[in-house]
């Protein structure tokens, strides 16, 4: 098939620009304006053209885009472009944006300016910044003349480093970076506007009543201590970080700190407005959520903004000012995203993934086969901990063996796990939660061993004569890259930038741009978990694709939509697609639960 490359240069003013509002709201907004647009087939020459709405499409037309497979550097803007304004569908979508995220990694800086200096591939020009408030018929034809040669640039350098970086890519990649390109550029779901102006009058009174009493004790949100003490109060642990400049652990409340810029996504709207406060704002995460949607909804349908290869792991994350990734589970705003009218919204959520990805890579054998006999692993691992038959364990005791058994499989010590059955308000001493860490260690042996087989690849990664270590009984899921990280069956790498060792024994430190992360083995089995959790849901979430549209992913999760007529038949064939093993995981237990309705909220549980 054809490559074509493209790259649309439109209006902006100081108000009116991307660095403003969303991707969505610029390019839907009545002040939309298509200056030029340059276009490059294959490796000929390149073409540009300024004109009008309509001289424009049919330049564009000549080309026959739906045939073609169609490159840009950060697709989600020049495919809505197509997509919205110019009903271009075309064949496949690529993406060199998505491509060096995967490839150079999420830490640095994948700007086309930056990857064609770090490529040698030429330089990128700075018209556009010249081009700021000029309306197409405003330009003088030198300055059009100009910046045509600058767009025409921004070709040439897209489609090299395509050829650069597709050196690194599989086809499945390359397919999941359209499947999540379309999910923006090609919306299906809509949004129930009536219900998300109801809920914004609702949150908004309920904010100011938590506000007032929030603010009211200025120390309190001011003062680090004071402030940790208020979310322990709220059963939250307070985050924690090292300090960059004295190498101490100090509390992260900063707005630019990853872990505290969560607890304003946390669950309790109480954490929410706290945080809130603290950053001296008076709107919670849901407020702002549910005010953008309802935008969305007035201009049109709901595209969904998702970011490839967004995390370290490869997983998805929220995009455009959106986060779909972490919406409570009973918030009314998933009941406001409706399927299209005469369809149903299929959700399959992967069960216990990252446990089952642990006791398969570990090799825990009698865990392995709980998890494929369809055992309730929770009350298993309860009835050890309080030496009870299975049949006798109660409610609040099997969530203790939930708990136990999602959480304590990454080397987490007994005050966290501590902390962190108190979060969900259940209380326990001291000795009790040792009793219980040695006791899940104990009985999963091949785990806490699978943790130090980690260190033992970390301590590879930075010597000078190791070049390899033992890695977990499933080596065809994951090798060590020497001084890089672990090669994934994606083919991509988990990486590990500039990792030295830490203070501690056992432990390193590698660096982000939000400064260095502490890194040890526990911690990197919870990162190889998360990383093959991602690859195996993205080969599942192509098998749906072939037959029904895919239209959200939220962690190990897979919306997508199918005739009424046929939900039936849609839901056996999801149900079976998320049980399918990759076959570089053959004996992995899986299993999934599947939802179905007509809103992303009101699902009701397949039980066929």
């Amino acid at each position: 098939m054809p490559l074509a490359t493209v790259d649309f240069e439109t209006y902006y003013d100081k108000t009116y620009s991307l660095s403003k509002i969303t991707t969505e709201e610029y390019i839907r907004d009545d002040q939309f304006e298509v200056v030029g647009v340059a276009v490059k087939i294959d490796d000929g020459e390149t073409e540009w053209f300024s004109g009008t709405h309509a001289e424009t499409a049919a330049f564009l037309g000549k080309f026959e885009l739906d045939k073609c497979f169609v490159l840009a550097h950060n697709m989600m803007f020049d495919g809505a472009i197509l997509s919205w304004r110019f009903n271009i569908k075309p064949l496949a979508l690529l993406d060199t944006l998505s491509m060096a995220r995967a490839v150079c990694g999420v830490e640095v800086g994948n700007s086309l300016a930056k990857l064609a200096e770090r490529y040698d591939l030429g330089v990128k020009g700075t018209e556009v910044v010249m081009a700021m408030g000029k309306r197409r018929e405003q330009f003088s034809a030198d300055e059009l003349q100009r910046y045509a040669a600058y767009c025409r640039n921004d070709v040439d350098l897209t489609y090299k480093l395509f050829h650069l970086l597709n050196e690194r890519f599989s086809k499945t990649e390359l397919k999941l970076i359209d499947l999540t390109l379309r999910m923006f550029t090609q919306p299906a779901l809509e949004l129930d506007l009536p219900l998300l102006e109801q809920h914004l009058i609702e949150v908004v009174e309920r904010k100011e009543a938590l506000v007032a009493k929030a603010t009211a004790d200025r120390d309190t949100l001011m003062s680090n201590a004071k402030f940790a003490a208020a979310l322990q109060e709220l059963n939250v642990v307070p985050p924690t970080k090292i300090s960059p400049t004295t190498q101490k652990t100090t509390y992260a409340f900063s707005k630019n700190d990853d872990a505290f810029k969560k607890l304003a996504e946390h669950p309790d709207e109480r954490v929410q407005t706290l945080v809130a406060a603290r950053l001296g704002t008076k709107s919670t995460l849901e407020e702002t959520r549910t005010q953008r949607l309802t935008g969305i909804a007035k201009r049109g349908s709901m595209p969904v903004p998702l970011r490839y290869y967004a995390a370290h792991t490869g997983r998805w994350g929220g995009d455009d000012k959106l986060n779909l990734q972490n919406l409570p589970r009973k918030s009314k705003l998933k009941s406001a995203i409706m399927a299209p009218k005469g369809y149903v919204l299929i959700d399959a959520d992967s069960s216990q993934i990252e446990a089952r990805i642990l006791a398969w890579l570990a090799g825990q054998q009698d865990l392995i086969e709980a998890f494929e006999l369809g055992e309730d692993v929770y009350k298993i691992m309860a009835s050890k901990i309080y030496r009870k038959q299975i049949e006798d364990i109660t409610e609040q005791e099997r969530f203790v063996g939930k708990t136990t058994v999602l959480g304590c499989g990454y080397g987490m010590g007994w005050k966290k796990f501590q902390a962190q059955l108190r979060t969900f308000g259940v209380d326990i001493d001291d000795g009790a939660a040792k009793y219980i860490l040695n006791t899940y260690r104990d009985e999963f042996v091949w785990i806490p061993n699978l943790w130090n087989e980690a260190s033992l690849c970390l301590d590879a990664l930075t010597s000078e004569t190791l070049k390899t270590a033992p890695f977990g009984k499933q080596n065809q899921a994951t090798n060590l890259l020497p001084g890089v990280g672990f090669d994934l069956p994606s083919k991509l790498p988990l990486r590990y930038t500039d990792l030295q060792a830490g203070q501690a024994d056992r432990e390193y430190i590698y660096n982000t741009r939000r400064g260095p992360v502490r890194i040890y083995g526990g911690k990197v089995i919870e990162n190889v978990c998360q990383a093959l959790a991602r690859c195996v849901i993205g080969e599942q979430m192509l098998r749906i694709a072939k037959r029904y549209k895919v239209v959200l992913t939220v962690h190990d999760a897979v919306t997508c939509i199918a005739k009424e007529g046929e939900w039936e038949e849609a839901v056996k064939y999801v149900q079976d697609c998320m049980r399918w093993r990759p076959k570089w995981a053959l004996t992995l237990p899986l299993n999934c639960e599947v939802k179905y309705g007509q809103s992303y909220g009101a699902t009701k549980k397949y039980t066929g």
